[in-house]
């Protein structure tokens, strides 16, 4: 029944979806201040800002607000919006934004080392150490450190202000009040040592090289966190190049090829062996077998026949089908993947970044700390003395400076992730390395994931010579393009048997083929077939259930009318697979396998490599849901598949693995690929994620020791700022060098 209209809006009936590309956003806090700002907008209903592929999606009334008014306000924030239209490519801003960094890094190191180099001058240990007069002049020092503090360190006043304005305070608040702290007290005493005369031998204690390290270690933690995310967008794209370009449909009796997109449910669609299915539909004649795998995961080809279901990306192996579209574009099976997939990743909460929750409370305090220092020396302790008042305050900010804390958490990061892509494990983001820790329910696909993904010859059962009868079967299924055909005559051949030519072949869709070589006659298939030739193959029934049983295919063959044996093939089990599931199982983890095959087959890989838990006949679309069910229960869940089919349940599971030999679709929509392409990188990944989280701790503990210490006695004034300086590097070297004990971390597998 279609809605009274009139009882509606104009805005309600004419919402629209609008879609940008978000340029600026440096931490989930941006997303966040985007979203809350656009939301409020009238006319707007909804907004939803990905930091993770920078994107937005905002549903709006035209009427009441334009595509410009939003764009304008995305400015207002202080970012950039630009609206994306169907058919636009991918562009290269994050390659550039890498390249843009790189460049800053390196200028910022360049500019900072001749400060390093003149710093040691401070210490009376350090005196044999030849340092230039011009490195000593107050001068040259702030032309080398400018540049660093206001062209570098620019994105971090932006940051900074933007924090704020909002009322928060991050991890750009600290940065830019302690280097700017740094910063200027060193041009204080710049000028007033030019004005009282100057002299390279009686130049200040300046805290330049402070600020510009400072700069330049948290531009490398930024700069690998950069180098570390994920493309999390191109599985989107990868997912949209499955679907087919062109559809060859029947109108007005004539068969006419068409683009896909002007498909329209009711058409009659003809696809022939090898094409793709453009969209989804009901066969209405035909008999073939349609590779799935794309969309399922599962590699044996599906029988399909008049009133069975085909999918669009589907690839159609050995028969003409015509089908009757029954759901096109945006209604399509892979489509809807496609969705799922977007509100799985937009629907993620970034993970906050421990150092910036302590820089939130951080940052007020000290702040307070400073003042409360600064009114005590001036008015109290050295009434007056602006000098005594001003470096004592400034030795709080330098000792609190964020340089160790800053580090703390990226140079784990770094060697965490580093050391685990030497293990064949490659985290997409400081923040998957992060959650990884906390898994307690792992969900592996089947097929691909805990088996090869690929049917293989296992079992044969000749009732005469077993050469002969393989000989013979090999020949026949050798002309036969069916992958279980194909996995019979590998299995074959890798025995060293030769195959003669077959005089005649013919497949017979639903119960196998049959085929007439050196003047005998072979059958090969299902009991039906067997029982059609009335073959008495009675015998062998108990033997074929027995292998159906084990998750196998078995076909029963005959020769020249007479029962001749039984060839089974499977999916067979990765050799890993049982020791990685008993090692989870060890590390108090919880196994279950999701698969869309059926139970008696599943149960039986289940038993193989010691699965208690199996869920079975899953749809791809419910494997999301399986996981969001596991997820309500309170159990921080990782999802571990190869397919296409898999990568919504990837996108939803709290860390999302693919398995290295799977699909790059899989890949992109995961958040951690194991590249040996086997079960034992999840207890790896797990074991590196909690030594990664132990090492953070240990950085943050020993980050803050120094600022505990360092701030009661700055404010005491028996801290001056270029030994708090030199605290603080000496904090930054304990947090690195802590940190890279990670590229030695060892691991069972």
């Amino acid at each position: 029944m279609e809605p009274n209209m009139d009882s509606i809006s104009a805005a309600d009936a004419e919402k629209e979806i609008a879609r940008f590309k978000l340029e600026g956003m440096t931490c989930a806090a941006c997303a966040n201040r985007i979203e809350k700002g656009i939301s409020k907008m009238p006319g707007v209903a909804s907004a939803s800002v990905n930091f993770a592929m920078e994107t937005a999606r905002i549903e709006y009334a035209p009427g009441a607000v334009s595509v410009a008014d939003m764009q304008r306000k995305v400015e207002q924030l202080g970012y950039k919006a630009v609206a994306e239209r169907e058919g636009d490519k991918p562009d290269d801003r994050r390659d550039k934004e890498l390249r843009r960094q790189k460049g800053k890094l390196i200028a910022s190191a360049l500019l900072s080392l001749p400060l390093l180099w003149s710093m040691v001058a401070h210490f009376s240990f350090t005196s044999w150490i030849y340092i230039p007069d011009l490195l000593m002049n107050p001068w040259v020092q702030l032309v080398l450190a400018t540049p660093v503090q206001f062209y570098i360190g620019k994105a971090f006043y932006v940051g900074a202000y933007k924090a704020l304005r909002n009322k928060s305070a991050n991890m750009d608040v600290l940065v830019a009040l302690g280097t700017s702290a740094a910063y200027f007290y060193s041009v204080y005493l710049t000028i007033d040592w030019s004005t009282s005369g100057g002299g390279a031998h009686h130049a200040p204690s300046l805290y330049f090289e402070t600020s510009a390290i400072l700069i330049t270690l948290v531009l490398l933690g930024k700069w690998f966190e950069t180098l570390a995310k994920g493309r999390t967008s191109e599985a989107i794209r990868s997912l949209m190049k499955l679907r087919a370009k062109t559809a060859v449909v029947v109108r007005d009796g004539e068969e006419r090829q068409v683009p896909v997109e002007e498909v329209v449910r009711g058409d009659i669609v003809l696809v022939r062996p090898g094409e793709k299915i453009p969209v989804d539909g009901e066969v209405l004649d035909g008999e073939s077998a349609v590779d799935e795998s794309m969309l399922t995961g599962e590699s044996l080809p599906v029988a399909k026949k008049a009133g069975d279901a085909v999918f669009g990306a589907t690839i159609n192996k050995n028969g003409a089908l015509r089908f009757r579209a029954t759901k096109v574009g945006k209604d399509s099976a892979l489509a809807q993947i496609i969705r799922v997939v977007e509100e799985a990743q937009g629907s993620k909460a970034p993970i906050q970044r421990i150092a910036d929750v302590i820089s939130g409370i951080f940052v007020p305090i000290v702040v307070a700390i400073a003042a409360a220092a600064f009114v005590a020396w001036y008015f109290f302790a050295a009434p007056g003395d602006l000098s005594e008042a001003l470096e004592n305050a400034i030795a709080i900010l330098v000792i609190a400076c964020p340089c160790a804390l800053g580090l703390a958490t990226p140079t784990s990061i770094m060697a965490g992730s580093g050391r685990a892509a030497e293990l064949g494990i490659l985290f997409k983001g400081g923040e998957h390395l992060e959650q990884t820790h906390k898994i307690d329910t792992v969900v592996l696909d089947k097929t691909g994931t805990v088996t090869k993904g690929k049917p293989e010859l296992t079992d044969v059962r000749a009732a005469g010579d077993e050469t002969e009868f393989l000989r013979l079967v090999g020949a026949a299924e050798k002309a036969s393009e069916h992958p279980l055909a194909e996995a019979i005559v590998a299995g074959i051949r890798e025995r060293g048997i030769g195959l003669p030519e077959a005089a005649s072949f013919e497949a017979l869709p639903g119960f196998g083929v049959k085929a007439v070589i050196e003047g005998k006659r072979i059958w090969i298939g299902t009991r039906r077939l067997m029982e059609s030739l009335n073959v008495d193959a009675s015998g062998a029934y108990e033997e074929l259930e027995a292998l159906e049983r084990q998750g196998k295919t078995a076909m029963l063959a005959a020769v020249d009318g007479r029962f001749a044996g039984i060839v089974a093939v499977a999916d067979t089990v990765k050799e890993t697979s049982k020791a990685a599931v008993a090692r989870l199982r060890e590390m108090g983890i919880q196994v279950i396998m999701i698969t869309g095959d059926n139970e008696r087959t599943a149960k039986a890989i289940a038993d193989q490599v010691g699965i208690a838990e199996v869920r079975a006949e899953v749809l791809p679309e419910q494997k999301a849901a399986e996981v969001r069910k596991l997820q309500a229960l309170g159990r921080t869940v990782a999802m571990v598949g190869d397919g296409i089919n898999d990568a919504p349940a990837l996108a939803t599971a709290n860390v999302g693995m693919a398995v290295g030999t799977g699909t790059d679709v899989a890949m992109e929509a995961a958040d951690v690929t194991l590249m040996r392409g086997d079960l034992s990188g999840i207890p790896d990944a797990i074991e590196m994620s909690r030594k990664t989280m132990r090492n953070i701790k240990q950085n943050l503990f020993w980050a803050l020791g120094y600022n505990t210490l360092g701030i009661p006695v700055a404010a005491i004034g028996l801290l001056a700022p270029w030994v708090a300086g030199a605290a603080m590097a000496l904090s930054s070297v304990s947090v690195v060098l802590n940190a890279l004990r990670l590229q030695r971390a060892k691991v069972r597998s």
